[in-house]
């Protein structure tokens, strides 16, 4: 009988789906029969605390980004708010349970903490005897993760899975695969035939800037500034969901060559193309810019978790970080006036990549669903 394999994520066009639709892609490779069912289970269990949420989120880390550097992995909070938690897992068993009854899984997969977290209360609750296994898309762990009922953990770095060890979580379920992105990472192609199909210059410097899923950040600053500066680059933007991002640009007129894209579903070519990428450091474009060997210049990282993605990828020396929009143009001119430490920068990004994470995820998965 073919494996049943449940993927749950919150939000659409976040980095947790990206990673959800990675090992479900994976799983499809190794094994065609397999029966997936991807869910973003906060919406599916609270449709319109989904919505509440998300936007008092953006509001908070847009306007008062100190307020969230407070609230994330603050364990006062973490300590007032297991109640909270507890009460919302509950209010989700009913709906919980008749998924799981359909369903029937195999094994569940948990690309966030807030459907970990509910299956593991709900396997307690009820002493469900199913694999569940937390995929972590970020350097740092918050609390948020620490559940006794989580059979497997998925972390990035041993410097992560010693985070999880040191709240309590044994060592014997942390398996060190990384962040997962698309196994079309593991593909590499020449880069001047990638810029040939794209239009691109072979010798000038090309840049990729990015704000994630939902092209958030300083976009329209740094293009700004980088079309007036004297640096000879050629630039690619990919606006993700923001529509009024890519409407913008397009409207442009600009001096120098760039190109915008609004959803791309071929990132890993346009990482392949670029000599540096500008963005903010959320997991999956970090992953993915290291299995690309692709130098990062991180502006306006958020509070908790890309600020400690920002601190990681400092400290392994594959990044810089403008403190303001007006630093990129010179920091990026030192990064590029510098050749060996650029090619430095990127050879190290691929000694830390580990671009088959979802393969090795997926296999996995596959072997606890046959227990």
């Amino acid at each position: 009988m073919a494996p049943k394999v449940l993927l749950l994520y919150i939000s659409e066009h976040s980095g947790h789906h990206c990673a959800s639709l990675a090992i479900e892609k994976a799983l499809k490779e190794i094994n065609p029969a397999v029966e997936t069912i991807n869910i973003n289970s906060f919406n599916y269990t609270n449709p319109i605390l989904e919505k509440v949420i998300n936007k008092a989120y953006m509001g908070v880390v847009k306007r008062t980004p100190e307020i969230w550097d407070y609230l994330y992995d603050n364990p006062k909070v973490v300590k007032r708010t297991q109640k909270l938690r507890e009460l919302i897992h509950r209010f989700n068993t009913s709906k919980l349970k008749a998924l799981l009854e359909e369903s029937r899984p195999d094994a569940i997969v948990c690309t966030q903490a807030f459907p970990c977290g509910m299956i593991a209360d709900y396997k307690r609750t009820f002493n469900l005897d199913i694999a569940l296994i937390g995929v972590l898309t970020d350097y740092a762990p918050h609390s948020y993760w620490v559940y006794n009922n989580v059979d497997r953990y998925i972390v990035p770095s041993a410097e992560t899975g010693k985070k999880l060890v040191d709240n309590g979580i044994d060592q014997s379920k942390i398996s060190e695969f990384g962040i997962p992105i698309d196994p079309k990472f593991m593909i590499q192609r020449d880069r001047r035939d990638i810029r040939a199909e794209l239009g691109l210059s072979a010798d000038k410097h090309c840049l990729l800037i990015m704000g994630g899923t939902q092209g958030l950040g300083p976009i329209k600053s740094v293009v700004r500034l980088l079309d007036g500066s004297p640096l000879e680059v050629e630039m690619m933007i990919a606006t993700g969901t923001n529509n009024s991002l890519f409407e913008w640009l397009s409207s442009r007129r600009f001096r120098k060559k760039v190109l915008v894209f609004p959803y791309a579903d071929n990132v890993e070519e346009l990482m392949q193309a670029a000599n540096v990428i500008i963005t903010k450091p959320g997991g999956i474009t970090t992953a993915e810019a290291l299995a690309s060997g692709l130098p990062m210049l991180i502006v306006n990282p958020l509070p908790g978790q890309e600020a400690m993605n920002t601190k990681f990828l400092l400290k392994e020396g594959v990044a810089v970080k403008a403190d303001t929009p007006q630093d990129v143009p010179v920091l990026l001119g030192e990064l590029l006036y510098n050749k060996d430490k650029l090619k430095a920068m990127g050879e190290k990004g691929r000694l830390l990549s580990k671009p088959d994470s979802a393969v090795k995820i997926a296999h996995l998965v596959l072997e606890l669903a046959k227990k």
